[in-house]
């Protein structure tokens, strides 16, 4: 049963590491669309209410939460780098150090998830109040990007449900790994008992 529970630790903990790794390259793409289709919109980035595009202040809105989500996808990193420095991948045993790295990284997944799903979501509503016709025509006579397309801000469903799937592992691991280790003391004492 050891050996199982060896295996299920080292790829939950590649797990924790992939799905940071699949939010920080989600943070770097999440603006993209929005750079390329409304940044040329903006006639006097220095006065954001001059725009030929009603709306398109959005892509400055944004700037703030992207810094923030990028910044949080590398702790995330860090964070899941954790478990690795305290060996929960390999160890037989838990000590301090694997529940503390283990609660920082499932803590850390879920403020994630929450702050980031919030925030994505309000975004997603103001992009939709875009003038779309003055964006069109935008787009015509400039040669830019035209989308209306929702695409960053949906993808961010599969990006927290990677992210859950993680969180969700990681803590079915300790417990796992907590009833093993109860189950071996128990054993360990009984075998003390009978020797005595």
């Amino acid at each position: 049963m050891y050996k199982k529970q060896l295996v299920a630790q080292k790829i939950v903990c590649l797990l924790a590491i992939i799905s940071s790794a699949v939010l920080f390259v989600y943070a770097l793409g999440i603006m993209t669309d929005l750079y390329d289709a409304l940044y040329s919109t903006m006639r006097n980035p220095n006065d954001l209410t001059q725009t030929s595009v009603p709306g398109s202040i959005i892509y400055y809105d944004m700037q703030g939460f992207n810094r923030a989500l990028l910044s949080a996808s590398i702790v995330s990193i860090l964070v899941s780098c954790l478990l690795y420095i305290t060996n929960t991948h390999i160890r037989r045993r838990y000590y301090i150090a694997n529940y503390v790295s283990t609660a920082l990284a499932v803590i850390c997944n879920l403020v994630i998830i929450v702050w980031s799903h919030v925030q994505i979501e309000a975004y997603k509503a103001q992009f939709l109040q875009i003038d779309f016709e003055a964006l069109k025509a935008h787009s015509e006579l400039w040669k830019t990007l035209y989308t209306e397309s929702t695409f960053w801000f949906d993808i961010h469903y599969a990006v927290a449900a990677l992210l859950c799937i993680s969180t969700v592992a990681l803590v079915l691991n300790l417990i796992w790994k907590v009833n093993l280790m109860k189950e071996e003391k128990h054993l360990l004492d009984a075998g003390k008992e009978v020797a005595a």
